[in-house]
């Protein structure tokens, strides 16, 4: 140890007066300090925060442990299980002597319980409510990340994107997507494209291949309908406990990208539905951003961005925001300064980038009275090195921690018994069965020669249209755009993109008349409830 902080001043910056969570006891000179709890304020869980480690140090269990005692106060929490093992929550743990163990070395008062939760399974690849959602509503953005397009290329596809907004193209799956291409890209699509600029060939063409390699890869079962209702993570239980929503991932743990972007519509979905509740006396929910670099690889500065504009903006809807990965650096600086709560699990340092990632991590921390990249290195499983906001929203001293015993079961519930569980829920019959409804692949195909009109009545655009007024407006702004330089010295994303039409409805997408389908900043659709 260094400095001058003893065990009782650490103590004394987690004696908190209101509802708090409880992770653990206080470790000091290597003894564990039951009568020196290490809380977190429940008010202080929506200022989200950060679980990280090195593999096998105990994140799963924190996570679960947290997960249990926000389920107790009332809180409903999201859990994206990607290794499978989470399903556990549900059933009551079981004691042995490291249970008890734990316990007693902690002052934990044990009792093997387990909490109301629901299962899912993307596309209902897995034990678990399918969960999908429709093209339209998943939105360009996040398409174009999981689909590993190019910036040109995910430009057009807002355009596409676009297109099928105003003219009622229902974009509920690929095929719906794979048909509007296919038609912007003959002689009557490009046609209609002219008053705001086009669509290549050779995108058309990456695009088109990209969506059948997604298709042959087996995950055409993510998009449709019905699509999930994401409020369904706030229910509680009859007993008043919150529901934990349990994603099982395993399925595509080897489709990164994939889930990883589905987390981020589900968390984009949250933001835009809830309404403003402020600082509230406890989250609406809690969301665990599992394997949370998956996210930020590759990922453009606009992109980033929005990530970093939605993890600011969504606390004021009373959802936290855990991310979950193995070192700080794995998360943005800019993301990273919003997280309050820390829980950090031991590091390893057996190579130079070990090392360098021991350092960065050490600087993410308060000062403290720990030589912590000794501590780092030296932690146990299931012990961490925690600082939070205190319900004054300051930082709390740096505690290294022996953390509490999980009191569901830590390991996965069998096979039959989550079927069981799966079917007996009152959302298997809302979303078990996919449907698949006239949309824009259907309208397409009947469509007389001629423009297709825009249909009107459906969910994603309903209202009297455009007036004249408006269109001969768009039609101005877009010759001007295409007088200010020639023709020939542009490529056609750059065309539509400068244009300020693009730019207005960049910024004002869904005000026009007879418009009901917003996009946030993900491209994400706003959708009527």
């Amino acid at each position: 140890m260094s400095g001058s902080t003893s065990a009782a001043d650490i103590a004394a910056g987690y004696a908190f007066t209101g509802p708090a969570l409880d992770l653990g006891a206080l470790l000091w000179d290597g003894k564990c300090l039951p009568e020196a709890p290490v809380r977190i304020p429940l008010p202080m869980l929506n200022r989200h925060g950060l679980v990280a480690g090195a593999t096998g140090t105990g994140k799963t269990k924190t996570l679960q442990l947290i997960a249990e005692q926000l389920s107790a106060q009332g809180v409903p929490v999201f859990l994206a299980d990607v290794k499978g093992d989470l399903s556990g929550v549900s059933a009551p743990g079981v004691a042995n002597d490291r249970v008890r163990g734990r316990a007693a070395e902690v002052g934990q008062k044990w009792t093997a319980t387990g909490f109301p939760a629901e299962f899912y399974a993307l596309g209902g690849l897995g034990h678990g409510i399918p969960l999908r959602a429709t093209i339209t509503s998943f939105g360009p953005v996040l398409l174009a990340k999981v689909l590993q397009l190019n910036r040109t290329q995910e430009q057009s596809l807002g355009l596409i994107f676009h297109y099928a907004d105003q003219k009622g193209l229902e974009l509920l799956d690929l095929k719906d997507l794979r048909s509007v291409v296919a038609f912007l890209t003959s002689d009557e699509g490009k046609a209609e494209l002219k008053g705001i600029g086009g669509l290549s060939t050779a995108t058309a063409g990456v695009i088109l291949r990209s969506l059948t390699a997604f298709e042959a890869q087996g995950m055409a079962s993510f998009f449709g309908e019905p699509e999930f209702d994401t409020a369904e993570f706030l229910r509680t239980a009859s007993d008043g406990r919150g529901v934990v929503s349990v994603l099982e991932l395993p399925a595509v743990q080897e489709k990164p990208q994939l889930f990883s972007t589905f987390l981020m519509w589900l968390l984009a979905d949250l933001f835009h539905d809830l309404p403003e509740v402020g600082d509230a006396d406890r989250p609406k929910l809690v969301f665990f951003f599992d394997e949370a670099h998956l996210l930020f690889n590759d990922a453009s500065k606009a992109f980033l961005d929005s990530i970093t504009r939605t993890v600011r903006l969504i606390r004021s809807k009373g959802v936290g925001v855990f991310f979950v990965t193995q070192t700080p650096k794995d998360v943005p600086g800019d993301v990273l300064a919003q997280l309050g709560n820390r829980v950090q699990h031991a590091l390893r340092a057996f190579t130079p980038d070990d090392q360098k990632a021991l350092k960065a991590t050490v600087k993410t921390f308060p000062n403290s009275s720990y030589d912590l990249e000794e501590l780092l290195t030296g932690l146990g499983t299931g012990e961490a090195v925690v600082t939070v906001l205190s319900e004054k929203g300051a930082p709390t001293p740096v505690a290294a921690t022996r953390l509490r015993a999980p009191e569901s079961l830590m390991g996965p519930v069998d096979g039959p018994a989550l079927d069981r569980a799966v079917r007996e829920s009152p959302l298997h019959e809302r979303y078990a069965q996919a449907v698949d409804r006239e949309s824009a692949f259907e309208k397409l195909a009947a469509r007389p020669a001629g423009q297709p009109e825009p249909t009107r009545g459906t969910r994603e655009s309903r209202g009297a249209g455009e007036t004249k007024a408006t269109k001969a407006t768009k039609a101005t702004k877009a010759r001007e755009s295409r007088s200010r330089q020639p023709e020939e010295d542009r490529s056609v994303v750059e065309q539509v993109v400068g244009s300020g039409m693009f730019k207005s409805l960049a910024r004002s997408v869904g005000t026009q008349i007879g418009r009901e389908i917003t996009r946030s900043l993900f491209g994400t659709a706003r959708r009527r409830r």
